[in-house]
């Protein structure tokens, strides 16, 4: 059938009208700093052969799970993989989900209930917000790591019959920038709700082994629930939520996207324990990436660009420049001379919140970092 719904094809011509239509990049072979490959894991050769060799050292030899977790496809390599990453990360359990996305769904969907009331800072990602949609409890969003807005509503909502669910993330995605957590987990845990955290684009960033931003705080053991992906510092595919037995068991038994999916395939899984491992082996990479960080921050107040980018001391350096226009076309000069930025579009962020979004990476050396700032400076100035 050819015929489209012109209700649809409306909104597309708004896109294209607005400088906002989304299209499929091209792969390249520019200079990343586009990528959440913070580690450069997933090039790397070492854990690609040893995921392999873990497979055949187990006689695994499958190319799918052949089934939801619950039927056929909780394979072997599931409880190894639950049982390290819950002893890495100081958790009671760990339970993977298929993706980060899938993960969150599943989470917000499920266990908050109808009298609930969930309070979610308004940059939160779309994966929660989704989630969020799809949950029978109440939900307010507070304005963006401001603790004195979110107490107040904390205090609007308590009750005896509900309980209160707060959500954030530990590095938001598209500022990189963090709330302040140790005053956030005083909040949550002085008023009896349960805080629930993204780490999404911590892990592997923060902490010595690349543990992210609530173990290096040591605030785990106030934490109700953790998100860690493993597409991002670990450069594969996948998520886990840490938590409790008792809130494994029950994401097992309610959690959607969790219990109505084909599991992860033996190689996939054994890829995130292979990753996880080197982690722990590959302190020099977690330490690069960290200087990198350092310096990138050293070169943009340097070269007097510091105004324009987004506080933090996170991988994820953002430019505001308003306009989606304006912001597609530097960042198309930048890929011109050899640079992978890319321009991040409102409605994806706030109208005038445009931006080039810097992903900064172990691998990238500083002469990349001086040359694509002195020149992001020449097109601007």
């Amino acid at each position: 059938m050819k015929r489209f719904p012109p209700s649809l094809s409306h909104k597309i011509e708004q896109r294209v009208q607005s400088n906002s239509f989304r299209i499929l990049p091209e792969p390249n072979d520019l200079v990343d700093f586009a990528s959440n490959d913070y580690l450069g894991f997933s090039k790397s050769e070492a854990i690609f052969n040893q995921t392999h060799q873990y497979l055949l050292n187990h006689g695994i030899i499958k190319n799918g799970a052949t089934g939801s977790r619950l039927l056929s496809g909780n394979h072997i390599v599931y409880k190894e993989s639950e049982e390290y990453i819950a002893q890495f990360h100081e958790a009671e359990t760990a339970l993977l989900f298929n993706s980060g996305y899938d993960a969150n769904v599943g989470f917000f969907s499920a266990v908050p209930q109808r009298n609930d009331v969930i309070l979610y800072d308004e940059y939160s990602h779309a994966s929660i917000r989704d989630g969020i949609r799809l949950s029978n409890a109440k939900s307010f969003k507070f304005q963006h790591n401001d603790l004195e807005d979110l107490e107040a509503l904390v205090f609007k909502y308590k009750s005896d019959k509900s309980e209160i669910y707060i959500v954030t993330e530990s590095v938001f995605s598209m500022d990189g920038d963090s709330p302040d957590l140790e005053k956030l987990a005083a909040l949550s845990e002085n008023n009896g709700c349960y805080l629930v955290i993204d780490e999404a684009h911590a892990l592997g960033v923060f902490g010595e082994k690349g543990q992210g931003l609530i173990q290096d705080l040591n605030l785990q053991d106030k934490i109700f629930a953790r998100l860690m992906t493993f597409g991002k510092g670990l450069g594969c595919h996948g998520a886990a939520i840490l938590g409790t037995q008792d809130l494994k068991d029950y994401l097992v038994n309610f959690a959607r996207s969790f219990i109505y999916t084909t599991a992860l395939s033996p190689h996939s899984v054994a890829g995130i324990l292979t990753a996880y491992k080197n982690l722990e082996a590959q302190k020099s990479e977690i330490q690069n990436l960290k200087e990198n960080i350092l310096y990138f921050n050293q070169e943009k107040q340097r070269i007097g660009l510091k105004q324009i980018f987004v506080r933090n001391k996170s991988a994820i350096q953002s430019a505001i420049l308003p306009g989606n226009e304006k912001v597609k076309a530097i960042a198309k000069k930048l890929q011109e001379n050899g640079f992978d930025v890319k321009a991040i579009l409102s409605p994806t962020v706030p109208e005038n919140q445009e931006r080039l979004r810097f992903c900064l990476h172990s691998f990238n050396s500083k002469e990349e970092i001086t040359n694509v700032l002195e020149m992001l400076a020449r097109f601007l100035f």
